[in-house]
Order: C-alpha cells, then sequence, then structure tokens
C-alpha cells in the first residue's frame, strides 16, 4: 500500500469547496471529473506538454507513493495513462528515476506520432529518454534526456539536468552529480539539439556563450560573478526556433538576496544554435508559451506597465501587453486550439485557492472553471500547482490538484459549453 503523506491528512469537505474565493457559484462553474485516486498520489507536471493523445481518449500521468519531500535518487515513479473511455481505468507504461515534482519526468505524447509517448529515465551514469509505442509495447532509449519536443515528433532540445537540481532543485535531477558544479559559466554544458530517430545530439548554445553576452539590465558586476544555467526551452510553433531562460544567481549570499534569488533573460535561436536574440533583457521573464511562430506570450516585468502578461514579437523589442485588468497575475498560460481562448491558472491566494480560467480574447473576458483549495503543506519544491492542459479539440482541461485530501491527483474539466458558445 501507497505510504500516505501528511499532506494528504486534511478534511475533505475543506478541499471540496469549490466555490470558495469567488463571486460564482459552482452552478455557474464547469463540470469537474476526478480521474486518478489514491492511496497512490498522481500528477502530470509542466502546463507546455502534449498530455492527450491525439484522439483525445487516453491522459498521461506520472505516479508514485509519497509526497512532501525532495525526490532521492534510488526513488522511482510509474508512468501511465488513464482510459478516458474505460471508466478512466489506469494503464501502466513503465518507470523512471529522472523526476522531479513541477516537470515530472518530460512525460508526454510524441507530436506526429498516434502512439508513442516519451519520458525521461536514468540508466547507470547518465539521464536517457525513453520512447514508448503504447500500442505495441516496444521500447527504444535515446542516450540523451529531453527537455521539449519539436511540433513534427523529429528532434528534440535538452539542457543538463544535473546543473539545473544543483541551481534549481525541484525541476532538475537527483542521482547525478553537476561535473561542472565549480565552475560558473562552462563551455561543456549548455543547451543540446537532438535527433529523436538517430539519438545524435549536438551542443548548440553554450553556458559560456550565453554569460558573454553583455547584460543590459542589472549589476555587471554581479552577473559576472554568477553561476549560471539554462531552464524552461520550448521550440515554436512550427519548429524553425526555439526559446529558453538563462538564468543566473550570485555565488555570495548578500548579492544572491540583493537580487531576489535569480535574473532571467528569455532567449530565441535557430535550430542550430544560430541568431541568438534575446527577446526579454529585464530580468524577470516566467511562464510563457508561443502563440506562433513569431510571437510569445509571457508574464514579465516591462517598463511599460510593470509586471503583466505580454506579446513579445521575435528578434524585435516591440511588446505589447496582454489583459492587464483581467489576467493581472502570473500563472501557466497556453492558447486553445485556434488561438481564441487563453487557458491560465493562479497561484493559491490569501485563502490557498487556486483559480483556472479562460480568457477570451476577442471580447476581453475571463470565465473561471474552478476554485481549488491548495493544503499549506504544498510549497516550495513540492507545492502542487495546477498546470491546465487542454485536449486536442479544446474541449477538456486536466489539472494536478490536491483539494479533494487525497494528496494531488487529476481532474478533468469539461469546457465545451464555455468554448462552443457563439461570442
Amino acid at each position: 500500500m501507497a505510504h500516505r503523506s501528511a499532506l494528504a491528512a486534511i478534511p475533505v469537505w475543506f478541499g471540496l469547496l469549490l466555490s470558495a474565493g469567488g463571486a460564482d457559484t459552482a452552478a455557474d462553474l464547469p463540470p469537474v471529473r476526478q480521474l486518478t485516486r489514491g492511496p497512490a498520489f498522481h500528477w502530470f507536471g509542466y502546463y507546455d506538454k502534449l498530455e492527450f493523445d491525439p484522439t483525445g481518449r487516453f491522459v498521461l500521468a506520472n505516479q508514485v507513493e509519497f509526497e512532501g519531500r525532495s525526490p532521492k535518487a534510488d526513488d522511482v515513479i510509474r508512468v501511465g495513462m488513464v482510459d478516458l473511455q474505460d471508466k478512466d481505468r489506469w494503464i501502466e507504461l513503465g518507470s523512471s528515476r529522472a523526476w522531479g515534482w513541477q516537470q515530472g519526468c518530460m512525460l508526454q505524447w510524441r507530436p506526429g506520432s498516434m502512439s508513442e509517448v516519451l519520458w525521461n529515465d536514468r540508466e547507470g551514469d547518465r539521464f536517457v529518454c525513453r520512447i514508448m509505442d503504447v500500442l505495441t509495447r516496444k521500447v527504444r532509449t535515446v542516450p540523451h534526456p529531453i527537455y521539449a519536443v519539436s511540433p513534427d515528433g523529429k528532434k528534440a532540445v535538452s539542457t543538463d539536468f544535473r546543473r539545473i537540481q544543483d541551481t534549481r532543485p525541484g525541476y532538475g535531477y537527483a542521482g547525478l552529480p553537476d561535473p561542472y558544479g565549480d565552475q560558473q559559466a562552462p563551455e561543456q554544458s549548455g543547451i543540446w539539439l537532438v535527433d529523436l530517430e538517430t539519438g545524435e545530439a549536438k551542443l548548440v548554445v553554450t553556458l559560456a556563450e550565453a554569460a558573454a553576452m553583455p547584460l543590459e539590465n542589472g549589476s555587471a558586476d554581479e552577473f559576472a560573478r554568477s553561476k549560471h544555467w539554462f531552464n524552461h526551452l520550448l521550440f515554436n510553433t512550427d519548429g524553425t526556433r526555439f526559446l529558453f531562460l538563462h538564468r543566473w544567481r550570485p555565488t555570495d549570499s548578500a548579492a544572491y538576496k540583493a537580487v531576489g534569488g535569480f535574473g532571467t533573460r528569455m532567449f530565441t535561436a535557430n535550430l542550430d544554435g544560430s541568431d541568438r536574440y534575446i527577446l526579454d533583457p529585464n530580468g524577470k521573464t516566467s511562464h510563457f508559451i508561443w502563440r506562433d511562430p513569431k510571437t510569445v506570450t509571457a508574464w514579465a516585468w516591462h517598463p511599460s506597465h510593470g509586471a503583466k502578461f505580454y506579446n513579445f514579437f521575435d528578434r524585435t523589442r516591440e511588446v505589447e501587453v496582454v489583459a492587464p485588468e483581467v489576467m493581472p497575475g502570473n500563472g501557466h498560460n497556453t492558447y486553445l486550439p485556434g488561438n481564441e481562448w487563453i487557458l491560465n491558472d493562479t497561484y493559491p491566494d490569501k485563502n490557498r485557492m487556486q483559480h483556472p480560467y479562460l480568457y477570451h480574447v476577442k471580447t476581453e473576458r475571463r470565465v473561471p472553471l474552478g476554485h481549488f483549495h491548495l493544503p499549506p503543506a504544498y510549497t516550495g519544491e513540492w507545492r502542487c500547482d495546477l498546470h491546465p492542459r487542454s485536449s486536442p479539440d479544446g474541449t477538456k482541461v486536466v489539472i494536478d490538484s490536491a483539494h479533494t485530501g487525497e494528496g494531488r491527483q487529476l481532474f478533468l474539466i469539461d469546457i465545451a459549453g464555455i468554448v462552443g458558445r457563439d461570442d
């Protein structure tokens, strides 16, 4: 039997107050269906991966038997999928020893394939990627972990999860030390372009190269005395360029505290690492998504409106603020198919309620999808963000939530009645 974490030991009724924290009533909200249950805990992780298969029938998830602590090198999670057309039956697919609370093991459907899924794992002294055909159960191994997959499913970009674990626990993987941990910006570490067919990988952007690009805003002295890493990689919608965050933190504690933890620059580049462009030089880029091949919608700080969502137009310094009054807080934003709706969520408010919602771009209307309580023990590295993910047809949303007292589990929200309306 799975170990029952203290994080799940809250009254069920407290978590079921879905309408608390909002002016709407439960009758105004779309239906919510619980997909996974205890005693094991389930979650998917980040919001920018394909959780649904192309038909919309199967939903991927990770399964674990503990909560409330950092993963250790010998902690194994299960990966599987839920069959929405067979009483939400759990179908186990495999396991992983390369995972974190925020992004799982990068489990996702392979774009362009009807039946293949990918996830990261650890094999000996290296991290790898498993590719499985869920119909034949045939598995092959790519000798490199992956971070994001191209829209055609043929390539991936990756970075060093050992270094991320050292600089930002919760996003990297335990088990292997960073061999360049004593270096601020090593030439041997950076971003690799991985061929998912041949397994070949090429280092296309190094940390040394990024650190050598002058800082436009902030302290150049602190920048020079900082440790650098890459995080949050994503291909654009036609696979011609990719985006990544270059982050750094001062190595001395006083400077680290002064800058609020770490600085961030948002870069874009061609797949071979050429034509690099600092799309946001202001130091505080957060969650983002590509709207189209040339436009990134991101939460960031900009001198025009402060901390808001903005549209950044690639290889230019042109920006436009997005819904500053209707989407005033940071969240995990994506577009539903067709780009008419933005799917987003919030961090816990003063009552520890999290609020997923839709934003209709044309009418500037915000539609709540529910209000979910996050127990106080879910903080820091092992917090449970909602990270809303949509189905291929844009009529369903799945979230991770711990509001029922069973620990983190998956919940499906039916939004067909919202997006199907004439606006």
